[in-house]
């Protein structure tokens, strides 16, 4: 399937679903949208992944694509008025599109007429299914091993950590299933809940739910996390996941510099108090203990700067550590096995 990535103003730094769809999405990427980078290509900004032309707006993209994701996500999820002409094109040119927004396309009566009158399909990635229920505590009882990935903040690196633990440890032979809990996750996976959407009484029995299905069949089930237990405004969604997935491992992700709450005047706690903080929070529902820990080093330019800010990472938290995208996921899979 060929696809546009809409990112303006935002790729790539700020742009982590465009990003992530890049790295392991099963799409081939036509182009990304983003005005203010038009006329470079993705890989003069984000090595190691598929390569495309950046461009100002739909209108330029040149050849044909079956969708438009919408690659960003501002906080809150709202819709930029100003990507309206581009989803305009996209639906008049025939194409679908994919969003990961608080904002459904398909409530907005422009989109909607469009996408009827050219056949097209609205995909709010964000629309949980109906058919949630309360959880039951029985993630705890499954055969496989569960991990999940917690995080010293958003927009850490959790995703990315969790989809590299999964692809690797395929890889390597190990029956592993990977849970789909936020945008960026389900539009790779294509199946998934975005537990930030689900009604506060459910967000847990929707993880559990999904943890419980996926170790009937496997024997490691790798949960993406979300957000932060620190975090002002989405601690709820980590504490759903959480304790709905009732994990036998936790993996902590930490950016390298971040040292405040993104988008919040708030400093974060200590890295070192991480792990007991999280495996506090677990214990009244599972054993969990932080067996490793990625650390994201995209700011570091230097490899051996990295891999030493990757060992006080592993000395801080008492764990293996790795940086998965840099030097891949071994210490950390292997602590897992």
């Amino acid at each position: 399937m060929n696809v546009a990535l809409l990112a303006h103003e935002q790729f790539p730094d700020r742009a982590k679903t465009a990003v992530g769809v890049l790295r392991y999405a099963d799409y081939d990427v036509a182009a990304v949208l983003d005005r203010d980078t038009a006329g470079s290509r993705v890989a003069d900004h984000v090595p190691g992944v598929q390569d495309a032309p950046v461009v100002a707006s739909m209108a330029d993209v040149d050849e044909a694509v079956d969708a438009l994701v919408v690659g960003i996500a501002p906080i809150g999820g709202g819709f930029e008025e100003s990507w309206r002409s581009d989803v305009r094109t996209a639906l008049e040119r025939g194409a679908d599109v994919y969003a990961g927004l608080h904002y459904f396309l398909a409530d907005d009566d422009e989109f909607a007429a469009l996408a009827d009158e050219h056949g097209c399909e609205l995909w709010d990635v964000r629309n949980p299914p109906e058919d949630i229920g309360v959880a039951e505590g029985t993630a705890g009882d499954v055969d496989a091993t569960v991990v999940t990935t917690v995080g010293t903040d958003c927009s850490v690196g959790k995703m990315t950590a969790t989809r590299e633990l999964y692809e690797d440890a395929r890889d390597q032979g190990m029956d592993a299933a990977f849970v789909a809990t936020g945008q960026t996750g389900i539009l790779i996976e294509g199946e998934g809940v975005p537990v930030d959407r689900v009604v506060s009484d459910f967000a847990a029995g929707a993880v559990e739910g999904m943890v419980v299905e996926a170790a009937e069949d496997h024997d490691y089930v790798f949960v993406e996390g979300q957000g932060s237990i620190v975090h002002p405004a989405y601690s709820g969604v980590t504490a759903s996941i959480l304790h709905g997935s009732m994990p036998d491992a936790l993996v902590l992700c930490h950016e390298v510099g971040r040292d405040s709450v993104h988008g919040y005047d708030q400093a974060i706690p200590p890295v070192e108090s991480f792990p007991e903080r999280y495996e506090t929070f677990a214990e009244p529902v599972s054993d969990s203990h932080v067996v490793g820990g990625m650390l994201n080093t995209r700011s570091v330019d230097d490899d051996d700067d990295a891999r030493d800010a990757v060992a006080d990472f592993a000395d801080t938290i008492d764990a293996p550590a790795d940086d998965p995208v840099r030097f891949g996921t071994e210490a950390v899979l292997e602590a897992i096995r």
